[in-house]
């Protein structure tokens, strides 16, 4: 998975800054599949917040309240 790294988050430190923290610089996504992959996981995620709890779990939880 070569292309995994050009995704990632780059640290660096400014010389003159010595003892400061690392800035870190997000490098540009990779186009369109990414764009894709992203949109699909927004997609999932909101399925699973939008899902209702099921009953037995309100029923759970209600017993340890």
């Amino acid at each position: 998975m070569a292309d995994d790294a050009k995704d990632a988050d780059v640290v660096t430190q400014s010389p003159q800054a010595k003892g400061a923290a690392p800035q870190r610089k997000r490098q540009p996504a990779a186009g369109k599949e990414d764009a894709h992959v992203s949109q699909a996981l927004r997609t999932v995620y909101q399925r699973a917040v939008d899902e209702d709890i099921p009953s037995e779990m309100l029923d759970l939880l209600s017993k340890l309240g």
